[in-house]
């Protein structure tokens, strides 16, 4: 064998034992990007690199360009690119549902509810039930609840239920009453208030763990009514840039129901799904252990949701003191705190992240010294357990969340739409405790982003407007509502992103756009660190990726 063609023989073998150069699939050039790195510091880049749903890497157009190969090319015409948006708090099928129902969110007077509510039981006349949510009497300005003989003008022939605002209070008509069997002599049951008059009659307003007399008489969703309001929940929270969203709550049938659209490839956005109590749903969930990654990590249920109390609109939040407005009530504690720790214990036990509501101070208190006992009687300090809302706490008590290795899960739309109310609830003392973001961050509490859909606006650029400046759409108040507590825009990104997925324990793969990271990225027309932070708010999603494959993209 002569030397060329030994040579050509060598040169053929190391060319086949060679790794061979992996061709890439997406290149996304001429963008304004922005993504945080693992630390929390912010980058910049123009190009981004896609393979096989993840992130290859960041760069300058020239650099990617080479790099790409024959890969399918995206022009971002300049547009701003960000890390897809994570809602730490959001409940999917409530969304959903709420889309198909009467939408009181708008109403600023109990006439104009009272309207949509007819409009809509007319244009459904085959519904057996009237249902509806989103109204807020605080906005209305009735200084009261409003009264099922004022539903029943509009509704007389069937059960209506309306929920409110943040869905600790729901609304009946004297159909639905009748039909749940509720008298002067029906008690309010444990964790919850019916609302009654001087004479002791129920007025149609049922409180927290009240509201159940109600809503067991209500017939469960048909597998079509389900399905479409997951449909529907998955388009919304993509349209506005959402590719991940923790969910605070599910039940078996949604458990189920998440698991056959990933198994179908039909979720759009990421669920960290949470369930709801450690009851007889939580054994069958639980049976085999949490899922983790289910499904290109498009489902995770490894976290347990439980309720310490109510809300602040419907004074069903848990106080150490009487509300200021309402001298004789300090809210609704929904158990014991012997009945909570037993339950963090429970799921700690089987690998279960913990994550409770809590809005009250009393209620925060309660959670805190649950931990601490479920702590001493299990352990479970590991699984980033969390405090759904840390909404008012007492000053003394938020340290506590350090020592206690707590995640606080927060929304900051709560806090501007709080606003009016808030401290006529509290006072000016307690109020130092309540939506205190910047006290939390200064002692090195993580703060997960959230907005509590559909108590709130699924879109996240809401909660990042109102984290930055603290003041509603129109700009008030001037300077924003207690100042002190806002947060930095790279603040608001990391809680909404980096921070969020750390509560999930998903860092590793969620967050920021790191290489070997999931390629979820959305494009908008807003740039969230050079325009005004007035205008972010504003912000229009143009395109939502999850995964290297879009999801969303909004008409021309």
């Amino acid at each position: 064998m002569n030397h060329s063609l030994r040579l050509c023989l060598l040169v053929s073998l190391i060319l086949a034992l060679a790794p061979a150069a992996r061709a890439v699939e997406l290149l996304v050039r001429h963008v304004n990007g922005y993504t945080l790195d693992s630390h929390g510091k912010l980058r910049r880049f123009q190009a981004l690199l896609v393979d096989q749903g993840k992130v290859v890497a960041t760069g300058t157009d020239a650099d990617l360009a080479r790099q790409a190969g024959n890969a399918r090319v995206i022009d971002g015409h300049g547009h701003t690119l960000l890390p897809g948006l994570t809602d730490a708090h959001g409940h999917v099928m409530e969304l959903g549902f709420a889309r198909n129902q009467a939408d009181l969110g708008a109403t600023r007077t109990l006439a104009q509810a009272l309207s949509v509510v007819k409009t809509f039981a007319a244009a459904h006349p085959d519904a057996t039930w009237v249902r509806g949510s989103g109204w807020n009497q605080v906005i209305w300005k009735l200084g009261r609840f409003p009264t099922a003989k004022e539903l029943d003008a509009v509704v007389p022939d069937r059960p209506a239920w309306l929920g409110r605002v943040d869905g600790h209070a729901g609304w009946a008509n004297t159909a639905a009453m009748k039909l749940a069997g509720i008298t002067r002599a029906t008690r309010d049951p444990a964790g919850g208030r019916i609302e009654r008059d001087a004479a002791g009659n129920p007025t149609g307003v049922f409180v927290d763990g009240a509201m159940a007399l109600v809503e067991s008489r209500i017939p469960a969703p048909t597998a079509k009514e389900s399905a479409t309001a997951l449909d529907t929940a998955l388009a919304e929270m993509a349209s506005v840039g959402m590719t991940s969203v923790d969910d605070p709550g599910i039940d078996l049938a949604t458990y189920q129901l998440y698991r056959q659209y990933a198994d179908r490839h039909r979720l759009t956005t990421r669920i960290y799904a949470m369930i709801g109590g450690t009851g007889k749903d939580f054994d069958a969930i639980s049976r085999h252990g949490p899922l983790i990654g289910y499904g290109d990590d498009f489902l995770t249920v490894r976290a347990v949701k439980l309720y310490a109390d109510g809300a602040l609109g419907s004074r069903g939040a848990a106080m150490l003191e009487p509300y200021s407005d309402d001298p004789g009530n300090r809210g609704l504690l929904f158990h014991t705190p012997a009945e909570l720790t037993a339950m963090i214990g429970k799921a700690l036990g089987k690998g279960y992240q913990v994550a409770i509501h809590a809005i009250g101070d009393r209620a925060n208190r309660e959670v805190l010294d649950s931990y601490a006992a479920a702590y001493r009687l299990h352990g479970g300090e590991n699984l980033r357990n969390r405090v759904e809302h840390a909404q008012i706490v007492s000053l003394e008590d938020i340290p506590r969340f350090v020592s206690l290795h707590l995640i606080a899960s927060m929304q900051p739309t709560h806090a501007t739409s709080d606003m009016n109310m808030a401290e006529d609830r509290i006072g000016r003392e307690r109020i130092k405790g309540a939506y205190a973001w910047r006290r939390f961050l200064q002692q090195g509490t993580v703060i997960a982003g959230g907005s509590d859909f559909p108590v709130e606006s699924p879109n996240p650029f809401y909660g990042l407007y109102s984290a930055v400046t603290r003041q509603d759409h129109a700009g008030n108040p001037p300077g924003g509502w207690y100042p002190d507590q806002r947060m930095t825009r790279i603040e608001a990104l990391r809680a909404f992103t980096l921070d969020a997925a750390w509560a999930a324990h998903q860092e590793k793969t969620l967050g920021t756009l790191e290489p070997g990271k999931w390629a979820d990225f959305i494009l908008v027309d807003h740039d969230l660190f050079k325009d005004p932070p007035q205008t972010i708010w504003q912000t229009r999603v143009l395109q939502t990726w999850v995964g290297g494959r879009r999801v969303y993209a909004a008409t021309p």
